[in-house]
């Protein structure tokens, strides 16, 4: 199997929606047109549906009702509002694919995407760690995964039934075994969207953030995102998770752990910087996952 023949022929590709290839089309764009997105989204109306849904969930604590895609906008920022199509928009466009458990595939990406976007926010540099642009890349990372079982589900099947597909070695795996990993297709996949570059790059380098020896930030957010989601997920145990952490990334990072309990012991001066746990985090988001 190689990379180039997962995304080489246009038949291979998951089909997106319209309005979200005109969304990924914004990420290069420098005179959006937030009226225009807002109009194309709006033509939906089951979009729209689904936007003002999730723009007026717990997530946003928003100070009042978002009734139209507009307010939706003006409340929330175009990037987010984009993060939430997008979501929705990936979801629908690898609904069908076979041998994988979808439901909890996306609810630990959206784990993933909000774990690192609080982890940007709370302990990012301002100015230089943006939380919605990496909540883009935490719903994102996992999409290559998506792409290999939908295209190669034959050779990815024996892999399967030794290592769960959300497992912290399953990318170790797919290199051993193909010379590549599902971030690499994520990364190919963005490539071919015509996201931009620096997106690409860090979906490609979820899996190993220092593997090229500087750290991207997104990317280690986002890994950082992922342990946390996986955590959750695949319900590891104590010692599992804190024998998991990726505390190099973290140091890089300069991230206490006292944002995760279990790392500190549980100690309860601890627990006013601790992340909230992931179904608080992440309530009413889990509408995108629909």
């Amino acid at each position: 199997m190689e990379l180039h023949g997962l995304v080489d022929q246009p038949g291979k590709l998951p089909t997106v929606p319209k309005v979200v290839q005109q969304l990924i089309a914004s990420f290069n764009s420098e005179d959006v047109s937030a009226a225009d997105i807002a109009r194309q989204i709006a033509a939906d109306p089951a979009l729209s549906a689904k936007l003002l849904r999730l723009a007026n969930s717990a997530f946003f604590h928003v100070s009042r009702t978002v009734g139209t895609v507009d307010d939706a906008l003006r409340m929330l920022g175009f990037v987010m509002v984009r993060n939430l199509v997008l979501g929705n928009g990936m979801v629908a466009a690898f609904k069908n694919t076979k041998g994988m458990d979808l439901p909890q595939f996306w609810r630990y990406n959206l784990y993933t995407a909000c774990a690192a976007r609080w982890l940007a926010m709370h302990a990012g540099i301002h100015g230089e760690d943006n939380g919605d642009a990496v909540f883009t890349i935490g719903m994102m990372h996992g999409i290559g995964q998506l792409q290999l079982h939908a295209v190669a589900a034959s050779e990815v099947a024996p892999l399967d039934k030794q290592v769960n597909v959300l497992d912290a070695s399953r990318a170790d795996r797919e290199k051993e075994r193909w010379g590549f990993h599902y971030a690499d297709v994520s990364a190919e996949l963005a490539r071919i969207w015509n996201f931009p570059d620096a997106l690409a790059a860090a979906l490609r380098d979820v899996p190993e953030p220092l593997g090229t020896g500087k750290l991207d930030r997104a990317a280690g957010w986002v890994h950082l995102g992922a342990w946390a989601a996986r955590v959750d997920v695949l319900k590891l145990d104590d010692e599992a998770a804190r024998a998991s952490y990726p505390a190099q990334v973290a140091r890089k990072l300069e991230v206490e752990p006292d944002w995760m309990p279990l790392l500190v012991g549980h100690a309860q001066d601890k627990a006013e910087h601790a992340m909230p746990a992931m179904k608080e985090l992440s309530a009413g988001l889990d509408a995108m996952l629909e």
